[in-house]
């Protein structure tokens, strides 16, 4: 089976533009983060997926001088970019990870890529709640072009699978259900804000260790409430 991981960048953002090539602990964000996609076990490429906007440069020289294969596509369109990035690899999967996830979950990700290959459906729903920032998802690449070719609004090719969310009786699914250590959604492991990068860059130091396993980072957490309220009240962007 054929599964490509494809994690979207950009440097843009509104609320912490250039947060991707931010630096945490020993490394960088986006480094933490395909370094992590490559210690998952069943994927065959990982592949950057970036704009053609002149500010997301940054983001190719990096993948230039980290041999990491990456993709130039629309801004908004993340949908067809992901489409685009993916085609040249003929795909069976697509396993989608956002860049402002650095410590994404490889172990969780290889398990559901484990799940899929012995139950192929289309699209794997993760049935407990979790951290932002820990899950990927896995899409079929057919059902993922499907979208793609159907009639879509503004918001499905935004958030690439939203739409295999939205109306979920027009996919085959799978039920995971992921390590109970990790169960815990009143988390933020994710980078939008500056209160999320001193959360970040705190669990970096504390660790040193860019593999670090999220079962591990979640129970600092917990030990470390005081670590854990740095963000605690920011609130997560709707899509619209």
């Amino acid at each position: 089976m054929n599964i490509v991981t494809i994690i979207q960048a950009r440097m843009g953002s509104s609320r912490f533009p250039g947060k991707i090539l931010k630096p945490i602990g020993d490394s960088y964000v986006l480094n933490y983060v395909v370094e992590r996609c490559r210690k998952i076990i069943g994927v065959s490429n990982v592949i950057v997926a970036t704009s053609t906007l002149p500010q997301d440069d940054a983001i190719v020289e990096w993948c230039n001088q980290h041999s990491v294969a990456y993709y130039r596509g629309s801004e908004d369109n993340v949908l067809s970019r992901y489409v685009d990035a993916a085609k040249p690899f003929n795909p069976d999967y697509v396993m989608r990870v956002t860049s402002d996830c650095p410590f994404v979950d490889y172990e969780l990700a290889s398990e559901m890529v484990e799940a899929i290959e012995a139950n192929p459906v289309e699209i794997v729903d993760i049935v407990k709640q979790l951290p932002r920032g820990l899950a990927v998802e896995i899409i079929k690449y057919d059902a993922l072009l499907r979208i793609h070719e159907g009639k879509t609004e503004e918001r499905h090719r935004e958030h690439v699978t939203y739409y295999a969310y939205e109306y979920r009786e027009q996919f085959s699914r799978l039920a995971f259900e992921p390590n109970p250590e990790i169960q815990a959604p009143e988390f933020r492991i994710t980078l939008d804000t500056l209160e999320d990068y001193e959360l970040i860059q705190a669990i970096a130091n504390h660790f040193n260790d860019p593999f670090v396993s999220c079962a591990d980072v979640v129970g600092y957490l917990k030990e470390n409430p005081e670590i854990a309220k740095i963000n605690a009240h920011i609130q997560q962007k709707p899509v619209v």
